[in-house]
């Protein structure tokens, strides 16, 4: 397409930060949660699969939302979106202190499934936020898509920072006010954008269709969608049980009718661009959200060593995020995006090795690599996205953004958990405490009390068996049993850093991912943002919400 003036804009700060602060919102939900899982497992007696079911039920609706509202945005109206993602922010508030009081009451069923239903809200009201927001800030900046993005995002770790502080400040107050929270920031963006008016999309007011909008994404990202939304049923329906072939044929059912659905009314493959930038992101999620949703725990035994708060890890890392996302544009500007993605890549590969054994407060030292990595992922690859996929609109800059968020609740976070079952196993058999008190507990190398599990009867692998190892510790004298676990109990827990290694394989296939897109577009004579002819005559330069 040729280059065009810009696409019309808006020139009210307001609406910018509004946008900002909604973001901001939606890490308060996200970090409160993370925080507290293992609070709400001990209250609520919940076994490792019932936590995870709780972690997973406040990400993947979030997918769901994003992509569902992304068909729908462009004539239900932003402002309307904006009021369903209040609506949901406030419900959770208002669910989680409701729960915490009926737990104190006794009646922890109950408050559970407040907490369930309520995590289950929060999530389509935080994928509600992401679709309204990245098309209305690539509109007002359609020039600088990759900056003003990333500047935007900037809301996410300044909200996991903002909320990681305060939750680990006020560690002792009851939990219900801390679920709370969320309802100040979501209070201010409400009343912030509620007066606001909303620029049409950049897609609609150059005229391009709905069908050659999704025509961009096309059955190639539609295969990816029902793919990961049938593993998603089967988890969800399956409570951690085994499903009957026949329940499962339905649910692969709706996958199939996603994939068929769109191929018959575009029939497009879409954008093989677009394909290879969903392929990219499912893995960068994985790096990003996954390892933060893990770090707290995975790091848990290195800060009591250390005398401070696990969380610390996590909010230092998001203020590297959320200052060098600030000042995004000089650095967007001499990189340009694909190679600043495949530098942040090899960043984030050392980061995360490093990690894997570093000891004592040098965490920090790696973890700075590793909060370089991961800074410039998520809102780059949306700036990559609408500056080459512009008759995408809303669905394409959504839909990588969705499509990520169900990898990392389908896909990344269970493998993460595989990966630190493997790591346990391997620690323990060769641990020689354990073998020389417990001789029975390892066998030819190997551990003897392990069980097979399965995630969705697809993905195999083995973990400890709470029951056999309580079974072999109990055999000790009773004077002993007590330091036993104790040590076993930390071998365990030590073991789980190790598992960070592993996890460098996800931007290790990201930088491969980057550098074949470089040769691509060196190939094509450069990479050069693609503009659309706009219907409307553009308006005077915008103000922005800060210097340009």
């Amino acid at each position: 397409m040729t280059a065009s003036p810009s696409i019309q804009r808006s020139e009210n700060p307001v609406l910018f930060w509004g946008c900002f602060l909604a973001l901001v919102t939606t890490a308060f939900g996200f970090i409160a949660r993370m925080f507290l899982i293992d609070t709400w497992a001990k209250e609520f007696d919940l076994d490792p699969a019932r936590s995870g079911a709780l972690t997973g039920m406040g990400i993947w609706p979030f997918a769901v939302s994003i992509i569902g509202f992304s068909l729908l945005i462009d004539r239900i109206g932003y402002k309307i979106s904006m009021i369903i993602a209040f609506l949901g922010h406030i419900i959770w508030a208002i669910m989680g202190v409701s729960a915490y009081f009926v737990s104190k009451g006794g009646d922890t069923h109950t408050a559970f499934q407040l907490l369930y239903w309520g995590s289950l809200i929060l999530a389509l009201g935080n994928g509600t936020v992401e679709a309204f927001i990245n098309p209305v800030i690539a509109t007002m900046f359609s020039r600088e898509k990759t900056k003003w993005l990333n500047i935007l995002h900037a809301g996410w770790p300044g909200g996991l920072v903002v909320a990681g502080m305060v939750t680990i400040f006020i560690d002792d107050v009851p939990w219900g006010v801390k679920v709370g929270l969320i309802a100040i920031p979501a209070v201010i963006y409400f009343v912030m954008l509620i007066t606001c008016q909303f620029p049409v999309q950049e897609r609609v007011s150059s005229g391009v269709s709905y069908k050659d909008m999704l025509s961009e994404f096309g059955v190639l990202g539609a295969i990816i969608v029902g793919f990961l939304i049938t593993l998603q049923l089967i988890e969800f329906f399956s409570g951690g049980g085994a499903l009957g072939w026949e329940v499962k044929g339905v649910f692969i059912a709706i996958g199939v009718a996603i994939v068929v659905g769109f191929g018959v009314y575009t029939q497009s493959p879409g954008r093989i661009l677009m394909f290879v930038m969903v392929l990219i992101m499912m893995p960068l999620a994985t790096t990003e959200i996954g390892t933060d949703g893990w770090i707290t725990d995975i790091m848990k035994p290195i800060a009591e060593a250390n005398n401070f708060h696990s969380g610390w890890v996590l909010v230092y890392t998001s203020v590297i995020m959320m200052v060098l996302r600030f000042f995004a544009g000089p650095i967007v500007h001499h990189l340009k995006p694909l190679p600043l993605l495949a530098v942040s890549a090899a960043l984030a590969i050392i980061g995360l090795y490093t990690l894997s054994f570093t000891t004592g407060l040098m965490i920090f030292a790696a973890a700075t690599l590793y909060g370089f990595g991961k800074t410039f992922f998520w809102p780059t690859m949306l700036g990559v996205v609408s500056e080459q996929t512009p008759k995408g609109g809303a669905v394409t800059l959504n839909a990588i953004s969705g499509i990520g968020m169900l990898a990392v609740g389908v896909l990344g976070f269970p493998y993460i958990g595989t990966l630190q079952a493997d790591k346990a196993i391997h620690a323990l058999a060769n641990d020689k405490k354990t073998k020389d008190s417990l001789p029975a507990l390892v066998k030819d190398g190997k551990l003897t009390v392990v069980e097979d599990r399965s995630i969705y009867e697809i993905i195999s692998y083995t973990v400890i068996s709470d029951k056999k190892l309580k079974a072999e510790i109990d055999k000790l004298p009773e004077a002993q049993r007590a330091a036993m676990k104790k040590h076993i109990d930390d071998t365990i827990d030590h073991s789980k850093q190790g598992a960070l290694a592993n996890m460098a394989i996800f931007p290790i296939i990201m930088l491969v991912g980057y550098l074949i897109l470089i040769v691509y577009f060196q190939s094509r004579g450069g990479y050069e943002q693609v503009h659309l002819e706009a219907e409307v005559p553009p308006p005077v330069p915008d103000e922005r919400p800060f210097g340009a």
